[in-house]
């Protein structure tokens, strides 16, 4: 048996390399028979959708296919063999692994981890939840080694390192080192990218980095110092020179909302090397909130109208984590799709849900993700069917109050009960006018009985987790 699974892996890895290979040189067409082949190999009908899904882009013309050129172009050749190794890992041998955990507990684990090593953090940026904390009691390197151990053992391969500021953590790259198969997708303000900080990722190939940015350089250094912005542009051109595949994460505030939705803006990210966009928006949930930078309901459903134009027209992936319900089926946290571990070992339900049940040390995966709390999370997702407003925090703030106030529940950041009390009322006021605007785009939606995501193509169906 073993025999016959190290079989398949190689010839899947086999497969996987030549397809990433055509891809980068083939016509259309010959890609449009290679997705015709590659559905034979899957046994879930869910990934057969999804080949489907992809062979519809490419028959469209969609900007996907030069995304997938640009990947394979713009990378080096470590970074893509372990790309290869990561798409047998995550989808293919992940997924048995993930039934086979299932088949044993009764839990499906999530896809993804989410973890914060470290809260510290050199900058000072308004409206951020992380900046002036102490190494005390931050998890140790070993502890980190046996979270990650068994979190592969589960079928997780996707671990998405927050903070804080990551490599402020000395041991950052002997921690990813250590798991070649994982990838370790690194959010981080981009002041610490020098030569030898690329050197070592790119030597990795398995660590990804995603830089925080507000704009161009006046609304960037306006929110994290002077000076910052051009040292992140010194970053990314050694990341490209390096060939080391790396994104951006956008915070949209009410105040830079015309930068990012621009298409200058976005054609600037693409020149400069970045593969993929993360929108994120700027919440009341940090030190000293203040409720005025949060983006106005009428600029979230901007920004995701003009992600509708970009995903149709541009060469460069897009996550937007509140507007992308429709793609995820509503909320992912609690387990359902991932979770975050902070620095101190709490395990949240989402990165910007600071408040927990269980602490990870001590304690084993299984018993902290299938708690009641998170139990209760899943059981109540999606919160809403219209799966344009899948957050408890800011779409259902009755429900994100009720579940921090659940039994046993603890708040986990200095001041974060601020939202549910102080802030409450904007909160519920806030939700109420993107209702609003959020029930008439989705009653649009239904009645041209519209089954596609925007910008996209027809959703794959049949591949929400379940409990």
């Amino acid at each position: 048996m073993e025999f016959s699974s190290r079989l398949k892996r190689t010839s899947l890895i086999k497969f996987t390399t030549l397809a990433l290979s055509l891809i980068s040189s083939s016509s259309k067409e010959n890609l449009i028979r290679l997705t015709r082949l590659a559905e034979k190999i899957p046994q879930k009908d869910s990934y057969r959708v999804k080949i489907e899904w992809i062979r519809e882009l490419f028959q469209r013309d969609h900007p996907s296919l030069e995304i997938a050129r640009r990947i394979l172009r713009e990378s080096n050749l470590k970074q893509r063999e372990k790309l290869i190794h990561f798409l047998v890992n995550q989808f293919l041998e992940g997924t048995n692994r993930r039934k086979d955990f299932a088949s044993r507990t009764g839990f499906y684990p999530p896809r993804a981890m989410l973890i914060s090593p470290t809260m510290r953090c050199n900058l000072n940026c308004y409206g951020c939840y992380a900046g002036d904390y102490s190494r005390q009691g931050e998890l140790e390197t070993e502890e980190i080694h046996r979270i990650l151990n068994e979190a592969e053992e589960m079928g997780i391969h996707l671990v998405v390192v927050l903070g804080g500021e990551p490599f402020l953590r000395k041991d950052l790259f002997e921690i990813c080192k250590e798991h070649p198969r994982m990838i370790f997708h690194v959010f981080t303000h981009g002041g610490f990218l020098d030569e030898d900080t690329v050197e070592k990722i790119a030597h990795l190939g398995n660590v990804s980095p995603a830089i925080s940015l507000e704009g161009y350089e006046a609304e960037t250094d306006q929110r994290r110092g002077k000076g910052h912005f051009q040292k992140v542009m010194r970053g990314m051109v050694l990341l490209r020179e390096a060939k080391v595949l790396f994104a951006c994460s956008l915070t949209q505030t009410r105040e830079n909302t015309d930068v990012l939705v621009s298409d200058d803006f976005i054609d600037f990210l693409i020149e400069k090397g970045a593969i993929l966009i993360w929108y994120f928006m700027c919440l009341p949930v940090g030190r000293n909130p203040d409720i005025r930078w949060m983006p106005t309901p009428m600029q979230r459903d901007r920004l995701r109208q003009s992600l509708v134009r970009f995903r149709a027209t541009k060469p460069i992936l897009f996550v937007d984590f509140w507007n992308d319900g429709r793609l995820t089926h509503g909320c992912m946290a609690g387990g359902k799709m991932y979770f975050h571990i902070n620095a101190q070992g709490d395990v949240e339900p989402c990165v910007f849900c600071h408040f927990a049940s269980d602490n990870i040390k001590g304690k084993s995966f299984l018993e902290v993700l299938d708690s009641p709390f998170f139990r209760e999370i899943s059981s109540r997702q999606p919160y809403l069917e219209n799966l344009l407003r899948p957050c408890m925090l800011i779409d259902r703030p009755e429900i994100g109050r009720e579940m921090a106030s659940w039994p046993g529940v603890y708040f986990t950041h200095p001041g974060v009960e601020t939202f549910f009390t102080d802030l409450s009322g904007h909160i519920d006021q806030y939700a109420r006018e993107y209702g609003t605007i959020a029930n008439e785009v989705w009653e649009g939606f239904s009645q041209k009985g519209q089954g596609r995501v925007d910008g996209l193509a027809s959703k794959p169906k049949g591949d929400r987790q379940i409990r």
